[in-house]
This record gives C-alpha cells, sequence and structure tokens, in this order.
C-alpha cells in the first residue's frame, strides 16, 4: 500500500508561479513511476508531467513543456512540480500518481496506468 498527500496548490494570477509537494509514505519500493495530473471541471484526467523516483525519465506533456518542472527528492520521498508563467487553461485539480513498475515502463501514459493517487489540489489561474 502506498499514500499520496498533495499540498501546495492557490490561486494565483496569469504569469505567476506555484510549487506542488506530493508526499509520499507506505510500502518502500525500490524504484516507482510517479506523476502529476490534472482534471478542469467536465474534461477527462490528462497526464501533465512523469518520473522515475531515480530523477530519469522526465516527460512532459506539450502544454507545458518549458514552463513546468518535475523532480524527486528521494531522501524525503516527495515529488514537486514547479509551475511557472501560469495561464488559465493551467487551472484545474491537479492530482499525484504513482506506480510501482521499472524504470523502462515510466512513461506519461493515462490515469488507468497509475494505481495509487492523492487526494488532488486546486490551481486556479485569474487571467
Amino acid at each position: 500500500q502506498m499514500w499520496l498527500v498533495e499540498s501546495g496548490g492557490g490561486s494565483v494570477q496569469t504569469g505567476g508561479s506555484l510549487r506542488l509537494s506530493c508526499a509520499r509514505s507506505g510500502r518502500d519500493y525500490s524504484g516507482v513511476c510517479m506523476a502529476w495530473f490534472r482534471q478542469a471541471p467536465g474534461e477527462e484526467r490528462e497526464g501533465v508531467a512523469v518520473i522515475y523516483t531515480d530523477g530519469s525519465r522526465a516527460t512532459y506533456a506539450e502544454e507545458v513543456e518549458g514552463r513546468f518542472t518535475i523532480s524527486h527528492v528521494n531522501d524525503k520521498n516527495t515529488l514537486y512540480l514547479q509551475m511557472e508563467s501560469l495561464k488559465p487553461e493551467d487551472t484545474a485539480t491537479y492530482y499525484c500518481a504513482a506506480a510501482p513498475v521499472p524504470r523502462a515502463l515510466c512513461e506519461l501514459g493515462t490515469a488507468d496506468d497509475f494505481s495509487y493517487w492523492g487526494q488532488g489540489t486546486q490551481v486556479t489561474v485569474a487571467s
């Protein structure tokens, strides 16, 4: 079993920045594929960025490439998402997700590829 708890959401103006955190606890795996997803009202949950816990396999959705940075700190078991140059279309509930799979299988796939989820944190970007 694994537990994920997000924090760091909030409201900002267009062009602002936020950093999301996701604290992981529970069973200790040798490696975990971790991702950020987001879901706006009436929309499907979409992948934003993914990373393996050793720092490899970092991949971004085209919509956030160059503006968001995903990172993982092993000794804190914490995943981060640094978001810069935020736009109103980034407004959504952001979810942390995890899958205890081998590194080679860590990709920014669909929500079905991840078996553990946090409760979500709201990000609102005002125009």
